[in-house]
């Protein structure tokens, strides 16, 4: 298998699961803070948007937690 046929599939690799999942928990951070400038400018409006993203961060987490758990020893990278 050549490097860039590799490359493509590091998407679906377990690196890149987990890749994935410390982006996500970036993300949690940034929605944390919303959450919390919401609340102290007592926007209602900014809140319900805050918490509809943290719901797809965690929809999101755990479709890729899920994929890690299926993925197994048929991993593109392990060769």
């Amino acid at each position: 298998m050549s490097s860039i046929a590799k490359a493509k599939g590091f998407k679906h690799s377990k690196p890149g699961l987990w890749l994935s999942l410390g982006t996500t928990a970036f993300g949690a951070i940034s929605i944390a803070k919303d959450v919390r400038k919401a609340q102290d400018e007592r926007d209602n409006l900014k809140l319900i948007n805050a918490v509809v993203g943290a719901l797809a961060l965690v929809t999101g987490a755990a479709l890729l937690i899920r994929e890690l758990k299926q993925l197994g020893d048929d991993d593109v990278l392990l060769g």
